[in-house]
């Protein structure tokens, strides 16, 4: 089952440390977006830096996560809790 992920960081989160994060996942990985990945959407809210994304299973986005916590770490770039994730009943796409 599809699942939705949204991540909020901490507020010393910028555009160019998001731009700096995709450009080493897109680097590390064989293949971006990440094997089960379906949507991604970055977004300011609230004065807080947000990520949203669709991943096709549990699986796929925790196998995606081994990768990118270290990358994060690496950057400086901290996340303002645990990810929200919701098992999703449908999606309509124009």
């Amino acid at each position: 089952m599809s699942i939705l992920v949204r991540f909020a960081t901490a507020p010393s989160m910028t555009n160019e440390m998001y731009d700096e994060s995709v450009r080493h996942l897109e680097s590390t990985l064989e293949q971006w977006p990440a094997d089960g990945m379906q949507y991604h959407v970055a977004f300011t809210a609230g004065g807080s830096f947000r990520v949203s994304e669709i991943w096709e299973s549990q699986e796929k986005f925790e196998a995606f996560g081994q990768t990118l916590m270290p990358i994060l770490a690496e950057l400086g770039i901290e996340l303002a809790g645990e990810p929200e994730i919701f098992e999703i009943y449908n999606t309509i796409q124009a």
